[in-house]
């Protein structure tokens, strides 16, 4: 892109600048068509209530002229009286001309006749502008004075010409529908999106399909549904754009990003509440001072609405109790969306819908890849096989996939052997952060114990198998590990293996990494208790008892994601397995103790 088209590029303040001529239509129609575009969200520059008093007012308009990406006309029986309102007309249509600017022409109590050839009210309008002619004397004045005149003739006929809404012919003159039938063509001219979204997303009629039918069913319940999935899945890009796709459909709406992040701020939760009530409200600010308040004014504030709300990365029950309230608040119709990696989070809130998105195919994540990449949807020949390799290693996560991407684009092949090479060894750092953000939102320490012991030792084990071991030595895993399931963290097969997505796992390997790393000591006590476990599942030869406590109690090195792996051996001495487990767990025990 050159530098001119870059300097072209116009940030809009305003969705709409709305011309008109004020004693016609200010106390009626325009006031109505303005309160209506400000509800449907819709920002709307209006003379008289956007520039402060004692400001230049004809460059503040001009300025909100530039600045607004569609100018609505309302053409009305006295508009042409106006030389204020001609001028501003005249100003929109060369904005319009040079910039692109989108125009819609509102004939209220008007014809488009009339006023694109100035007969009827229109023509009276203009034989008061030219007998003005009259009173000039100085001939330069005169011209100056004519070609302005001239300028405002072919401005109406020009403006009255494009295809606009007409009050006399459509809807039998009835102003309210005629306004609802604006405030719609207007929202599909903006073509707003509400809430930003990747540039690139692949297979995602199919990842939304279901959802949106829900959205759309027109049933008169109260409709909650969670969105759940690992980790970098999609949750929230899907959730946006179904909002955007639907928000419009309901009395209010509000998205909730970033529930679980923006909580653990200093009254986050607060912070929330206020936001919930802002956007239902439609922008009107209520002071919360805390929880319970503003509970009750959220409760106070749905029930007279069909809304749509989301909340975006919810995981605890109190951010439910808290933001959602009790389904009977709710007017019929209203929408709740969740999205969380619990998918149990709404168990104690009755029927729901549960859409659990996976992760993308192959084929789809070198699409997406190649996007990132390439900016086409397939690699380049010479970097096919790189390309295979680094979508492998994503495991189909399209946040991975994009990070990823981004991160080769423009590379040299020598750069593209080198990244993937080290990602063998040590995960992308911001793919990192997003992970590990699962891994923070553990509960307890076991939790995060157990997890990182699955990661190092327990994938494709049996888990009724896991589970007995770490029983007999005074665990008790059951609720632990279920949450990790419920978390998408962990997940069990058809064949009752333990097995986690490879990000995932290598991301815990990572956290054991630097632990030991931070932590030689107290870390390797943990991950020589995970070792045990392949220890007991060997059967070839016999140590003696001090030769296997010298092999597990010795802190090990490391090589760059996990430790040196223990050489195999066999226990025929059931007791001396016994006492080294009984040392292990001690030992495992003050760790989580002092964690």
């Amino acid at each position: 892109m050159g530098a001119l088209q870059i300097q072209e590029i116009h940030r809009f303040t305003y969705h709409v600048f709305l011309s008109f001529r004020g004693e016609d239509t200010r106390k009626n129609f325009t006031d109505h068509l303005y309160t209506a575009l400000i509800n449907a969200g819709i920002i709307t520059f209006r003379d008289d209530d956007e520039i402060p008093r004692g400001e230049n007012i004809e460059a503040e308009l001009q300025k909100a002229i530039r600045e607004s990406k569609i100018s609505l006309i309302v053409f009305s029986r006295n508009y042409a009286t106006s030389r204020w309102c001609l001028d501003e007309l005249v100003r929109i249509l060369e904005r319009s001309k040079i910039h692109g600017q989108i125009i819609l022409p509102v004939f209220f109590d008007v014809e488009p006749y009339d006023v694109q050839n100035q007969t009827g009210s229109f023509e009276e309008a203009f034989l008061k502008h030219e007998e003005r002619l009259k009173g000039i004397l100085m001939d330069e004045e005169k011209m100056e004075w004519m070609k302005k005149v001239e300028a405002w003739r072919k401005a109406l006929k020009e403006v009255a010409n494009l295809e606009g809404e007409v009050l006399k012919n459509q809807e039998n003159g009835h102003e309210a529908k005629f306004i609802k039938k604006i405030v719609k063509e207007l929202v599909q001219k903006l073509d707003r999106t509400v809430l930003s979204v990747p540039v690139f997303t692949v297979d995602i009629e199919s990842r939304i399909r279901n959802i949106n039918l829900w959205l759309q069913d027109g049933s008169t319940d109260v409709g909650l549904a969670i969105i759940c999935g690992i980790g970098g899945v999609g949750k929230t890009t899907i959730a946006k754009i179904l909002y955007n796709l639907n928000y419009d459909k309901f009395d209010g709406s509000c998205f909730l990003a970033n529930i679980r992040e923006a909580s653990q701020q200093p009254d986050g939760l607060v912070s929330l509440q206020r936001q919930i009530l802002s956007n239902i409200l439609r922008g009107r600010k209520e002071k919360v001072h805390n929880i319970y308040e503003g509970i009750t004014k959220i409760k106070e504030s749905i029930g007279s609405k069909k809304i749509l709300l989301v909340l975006d990365d919810a995981d605890q029950m109190d951010h439910l109790d808290s933001l959602l309230g009790m389904r009977d608040w709710y007017r019929s119709g209203s929408k709740v969306i969740i999205t969380s990696r619990n998918e149990k989070l709404l168990k104690s809130h009755g029927k729901h819908k549960l859409y659990k998105i996976p992760e993308l195919d192959s084929a789809n994540s070198l699409k997406l890849f190649s996007l990132h990449a390439f900016g086409q949807d397939h690699p380049f020949e010479d970097l096919m096989e790189y390309s295979i390799t680094a979508t492998e290693h994503c495991g189909g996560l399209p946040f991975a996939i994009q990070v990823l991407g981004s991160s080769l684009h423009g590379r040299s092949p020598e750069i593209w052997k080198s990244r993937l090479q080290k990602l063998e060894a040590i995960p992308h750092s911001e793919i990192q952060r997003k992970l590990e953000s699962s891994y923070d939102s553990l509960q307890d320490y076991n939790e995060k114990d157990l997890f990182l012991l699955i990661a190092a030792f327990f994938v494709g084990k049996d888990k009724d198998t896991v589970v007995k071991f770490l029983e007999e030595n005074d665990f008790h895993p059951i609720v632990e590990l279920q949450n990790l399931v419920d978390g998408s963290l962990v997940y069990v097969d058809s064949d009752n293996k333990l097995l986690m997505h490879q990000l995932i796992q290598k991301m815990g390997k990572e956290i054991l990494r630097k632990k030991l790393r931070d932590d030689p000591e107290s870390t390797s006590r943990l991950l020589h208790f995970g070792e045990s476990f392949n220890v007991l599942k060997q059967n070839n030869v016999s140590e003696t008892r001090e030769g296997i406590k010298d092999k597990f109690l010795c802190v090990r090195s490391i090589d760059t994601d996990e430790t040196k792996r223990f050489r195999s051996h066999d226990l025929d001495d059931e007791s001396i397995l016994r006492f080294l487990l009984d040392s292990l767990k001690r030992r495992f025990l003050g760790l989580l103790g002092n964690s």
